[in-house]
């Protein structure tokens, strides 16, 4: 679970209905529903999102997560699920995810993380069969509208052909909507959620419109495409004038230069009253994205503790939903003034809503005391990658190892992480960290790294030693 980059956001801004579209809708609401750009719960509060994801599908042990993620202060949980592409998540599973959430008084935002990059990622799921996933747990999500709100599909379209993110998207919600779901649709932007090519934001208007419910909310995914505040501010306030409810539905932090700048993240999304949902609890394959070290709710990381405790953090920021009993109102936010126009360039740092590897290449099956190693490219923007390579031994323990590789389109890595990684031009060699080194017969281990390519990133094969 790990990919590209972006942010949330409700912004309220007096529009008439009759110019944005989103008047009274044509139905009674149920549950949580749009109105204006606000989400509102069924007794006409106001409710502003802010939360943190939790990547249940890879992690299905780790149930004391949504106790953990309530103690925070955040009022909503964002809980990766697979119908598929991963182990996949039950109605029965799902019914026992909604009973923690309303157990522990969170809003649940359930998301189909197999679409990932789909046109870029061979392994991805189409927005059509997304919903087919939901439609089969139709049985255990009718009658929890007060509570669940359905992300249709993560980060539903990679950098390649990000147009067909329209058609698609439109499809899907008419076809969520022919099926009889009621609940709060979520919508993810293409470019693995960043929208760097501004695909939803300038077709968001017919996503909206496809709803006949009128019960739709733009999603932005904001990294390192995000890494200036003028970047933010320019795009959140390009859908304040539009008058479209959005929020951000992940983003990271700066933990180095040119990565996502958080800090104006959640203070605009405090000033303006979008929803944030933070990325995330913990389990990502590039610990630095980790909220918290191994699942362990008193070790918040750096990054957990900005998101916790900063002053535009949970604890100081987030209100529970009414609907659970003790719940604060929220009332309707006035809207901020404008800043100019910055246009938003993509940077190359990775997005964490990807996860295991998508395009690998395997070695021959190791032998006695010998190891193979897989390579796959797990996120992918303009100019920059995010690369993993798992380590497997053979028939026999081995003591530490060294993985090579060549590339052959001219790709260079940076910043790795469970490995001491070094390059000579086209050639990188890997070696084992202190602690990963020892692999028991047949066990694994992983390691990550960044890079850059132009043109093409065709993926090389590794070769493992052992020691």
């Amino acid at each position: 679970m790990r990919k590209h980059l972006i942010a949330l956001g409700a912004v309220v801004l007096a529009i008439a209905a009759t110019v944005v579209g989103f008047g009274s809708p044509a139905f009674a609401a149920t549950g949580l529903h749009v109105s204006g750009t606000d989400i509102v719960e069924s007794n006409g509060n106001v409710f502003v999102m802010r939360g943190i994801n939790h990547a249940h599908t890879w992690y299905t042990n780790q149930t004391s997560s949504f106790a953990d993620i309530k103690a925070t202060g955040a009022n909503t949980v964002r809980v990766v699920l697979s119908g598929g592409r991963w182990t996949a998540n039950s109605a029965a599973e799902v019914a026992n995810i909604i009973s923690l959430c309303k157990a522990n008084k969170l809003i649940c935002v359930l998301e189909d993380h197999d679409t990932t990059g789909y046109g870029e990622d061979s392994a991805a799921y189409t927005l059509d069969q997304a919903v087919n996933y939901w439609i089969g747990l139709k049985s255990v999500l009718v009658g929890q509208e007060d509570y669940v709100v359905i992300n249709i599909g993560n980060e539903p379209i990679g950098n390649t052909n990000p147009g067909q993110w329209t058609a698609a998207t439109v499809a899907a919600v008419q076809k969520m909507r022919s099926n009889g779901f009621q609940h709060l649709l979520m919508i993810d932007a293409p470019n693995w959620g960043q929208d760097w090519q501004y695909t939803m934001r300038d077709n968001g208007q017919a996503i909206l419109d496809a709803d006949t419910r009128k019960n739709t909310i733009l999603s932005i995914h904001m990294y390192a495409v995000f890494n200036t505040a003028a970047s933010i501010v320019s795009y959140l306030d390009t859908f304040k004038s539009k008058g479209w409810p959005l929020l951000i539905g992940e983003f990271g932090w700066q933990f180095s230069a040119g990565e996502v700048d958080d800090r104006t993240i959640m203070s605009e999304a405090v000033k303006r009253n979008l929803g944030y949902l933070g990325w995330s609890w913990s389990g990502n394959t590039d610990p630095i994205l980790d909220m918290t070290t191994g699942f362990d709710p008193a070790e918040l990381t750096t990054w957990g503790q900005r998101i916790v405790n900063g002053p535009n953090g949970l604890k100081s920021n987030s209100k529970q939903a009414t609907i659970f009993a003790g719940g604060t109102p929220t009332t309707s936010p006035t809207s901020a003034s404008p800043s100019p126009s910055v246009s938003v360039s993509p940077s190359s740092s990775p997005s964490p809503s990807i996860s295991p590897s998508t395009s690998p290449s395997t070695s021959p099956s190791p032998g006695a005391g010998a190891c193979s190693a897989s390579y796959a490219v797990t996120g992918s923007w303009p100019s920059g990658f995010q690369g993993e390579v798992k380590v497997t031994a053979g028939s026999a323990p081995i003591n530490g190892w060294t993985v090579t590789w060549t590339y052959a389109d001219g790709q260079t890595v940076s910043q790795a992480w469970n490995a001491a990684l070094t390059s000579s031009g086209s050639s990188v060699t890997a070696k084992n960290a202190g602690y990963n080194g020892k692999l028991a017969a047949g066990a694994s281990t992983t390691f990550g790294f960044l890079g850059s390519w132009t043109g093409t990133n065709r993926v090389p094969t590794p070769t493992c030693t052992s020691s």
